[in-house]
């Protein structure tokens, strides 16, 4: 008897003869691009570096798209971006050492934002590898100790033969729920070296999701169906899994109304009469979430921004859906379930039964009008109509990257992000210099759509290199720049902290005569011609640069 497990797939005639006689003039790097081709990578980022280089020439042989940034932080970015527009692995190519580590903030971000970044670099020839000082260029006593506390999985390459291996756990790795970052480093000789493996066709790394137990959903739908005052707070994990229609299936069916954490915008539509929209940094939201009797939290878990910094205290019973172990039950105690967020809101709405609840859209209209006054007492009239002339500008489907600036931290709470997976910030790890060169890899990752990138004038000096590489690809990105002569969140901080500032004052170029000299469109505009100057920017194909000086401020906190 044959059993299926049994069954091997037999290679035909031509297949061996291939094998056999693999073409000449091969090295390691072209057993790195073939299995990258091999499970199905199309593009990959990067900054060359002289232990990386076999990888780079066996670019030339390859049918991979190379997209080279100026700083390799930057390419990190562009990768994660890459990640979350096309939901697959985005391939970073490093050099050892000081081109590694300046990855690092940028992995960071994408570990936090569960986006999938494959980051492959180079390693000092493989005899000096093990922790001894023999002086080579580039040389860590143990490089992989700098990845292994911010991804996901750490794999080694000492021989050409485990180069397909090594890639492709490392790619299953990556697209494993909750996706994230995975670092792979090959030394210098074992790139370089000629080859007669046989080229490396298709893998399959596919990996397996995390389905959510059966007695736990029938719970948490019997919990919800029977609640007199249930609540759902929506996570990054609710777009990252495409389950934004799901979640809506289930809030429409039991009439529960939903909040998005910041990471979530997009997760359910801004204007749905179940919708408190994002306005987490508010009481009066974090009130109705406290007096929810159930509350069902998908793909988050309540950190420091999705919880009012640490303030919000559940009094009901708490559902915790998270594909990431680590994030279940970190905050509050609570039904965990361990499952992608798309399996599980399945699993309920096929469980659990209709449940009706008149009373639901009248509540929420209240909260949001506390959340209007509040907000209208406070003399933010440009700040909202800023927030505003960036809506009405970008077109509804464009993406939007956002960089730590006041803007942002507006946008947050205050933006309609239209649709799911259109609206990213670097609010996961909180490091500057994100918007520009992700929005970059967006370009890349689905150039059928104009996208926008916002920073502040002191994130923008993170990433001003990049504008060569906008120009050098002709990427469609929109790159607003708010001018406020520093660092305009810090400055906020520190004066009412303290009373005064400390380093926060910048002195910054003329952004417009900078963009134009790289051959980028400048434009300096207004508060007033913003959307105009904005509209006719993200019109027109190619990068371009709109500055706007302008001082904004943050509306007041309420969880100190």
């Amino acid at each position: 008897m044959t059993h299926d497990h049994d069954l091997v797939l037999r290679p035909t005639g031509a297949q061996t003869e291939a094998a056999l006689n693999p073409p000449a003039g091969r090295n390691g790097g072209d057993l790195v691009v073939e299995t990258l081709t091999g499970l199905g990578a199309t593009t990959v980022f990067g900054l060359p570096g002289q232990h990386a280089l076999g990888m780079f020439d066996a670019l030339r042989r390859s049918p991979l798209r190379y997209v080279g940034l100026r700083v390799e932080n930057n390419a990190g970015f562009a990768a994660d971006a890459y990640g979350r527009i096309t939901g697959e692995a985005a391939p970073l190519l490093l050099s050892t050492g000081p081109g590694a580590l300046m990855s690092l903030a940028a992995l960071q971000e994408a570990a936090a934002a569960s986006a999938p970044v494959l980051a492959i670099g180079s390693q000092i020839p493989a005899a000096g590898l093990g922790g001894g000082r023999h002086g080579y260029l580039h040389e860590l006593r143990d490089q992989q100790a700098s990845f292994r506390d911010i991804v996901k999985s750490v794999h080694t390459v000492r021989t050409q033969s485990q180069i397909p291996s090594a890639l492709a756990a490392a790619w299953e790795s990556a697209l494993t729920a909750p996706h994230g970052p995975v670092w792979v480093e090959i030394p210098q000789d074992v790139l370089l070296a000629e080859t007669i493996l046989p080229v490396v066709t298709a893998m399959d790394a596919t990996p397996e999701e995390a389905a959510p137990r059966p007695e736990l959903t029938a719970v948490a739908a019997h919990l919800l169906a029977n609640a007199e005052r249930p609540a759902i707070i929506a996570g990054g994990g609710v777009v990252r899994s495409d389950a934004s229609g799901k979640l809506r299936a289930l809030a429409e069916r039991l009439d529960i109304p939903v909040v998005t954490t910041f990471g979530g915008k997009g997760a359910f539509p801004w204007e749905h009469p179940l919708s408190l929209q994002s306005w987490l940094e508010d009481r009066h939201t974090t009130d109705f979430l406290e007096d929810a009797d159930v509350l069902l939290v998908v793909g988050s878990g309540l950190g420091e921004l999705s919880s009012n910094y640490h303030t919000f205290a559940p009094r009901g019973r708490v559902i915790q859906i998270e594909a990431d172990a680590g994030k279940l039950e970190s905050n509050h105690p609570a039904l965990g379930i361990h499952a992608d967020a798309r399996l599980a809101l399945q699993a309920l709405l096929e469980t659990a039964p209709e449940r009706r609840d008149p009373t639901a859209p009248g509540r929420v209209s209240v909260v949001l009008a506390k959340v209007r006054d509040r907000i209208a007492a406070q003399d933010l009239d440009l700040e909202q109509r800023t927030v505003a002339a960036v809506r009405e500008a970008l077109p509804d489907r464009s993406p939007s990257f956002w960089d730590m600036t006041i803007l942002a931290y507006w946008a947050w709470s205050a933006f309609d992000a239209k649709h799911p997976n259109t609206m990213h910030s670097a609010q996961g790890a909180g490091g500057l210099g994100y918007a520009f060169p992700a929005a970059l890899g967006a370009a890349v990752a689905d150039p059928s759509q104009p996208v926008l990138a916002v920073s502040g004038d002191g994130g923008a000096m993170y990433s001003i290199a990049e504008l060569a590489t906008a120009k050098q690809y002709g990427l469609d990105v929109t790159w607003l720049i708010v001018d406020d002569g520093g660092y305009g969140i810090l400055r906020e901080y520190m004066t009412d902290a303290f009373g005064e500032t400390t380093g926060t004052e910048l002195t910054r170029p003329d952004f417009v005569a900078l963009a134009e000299s790289f051959g980028v469109p400048g434009t300096l505009t207004s508060p007033e011609s913003l959307t105009a100057d904005l509209t006719k920017a993200l019109a027109t194909p190619g990068p371009s640069v709109v500055v706007l000086p302008a001082l904004l401020r943050m509306f007041e906190p309420t969880h100190l």
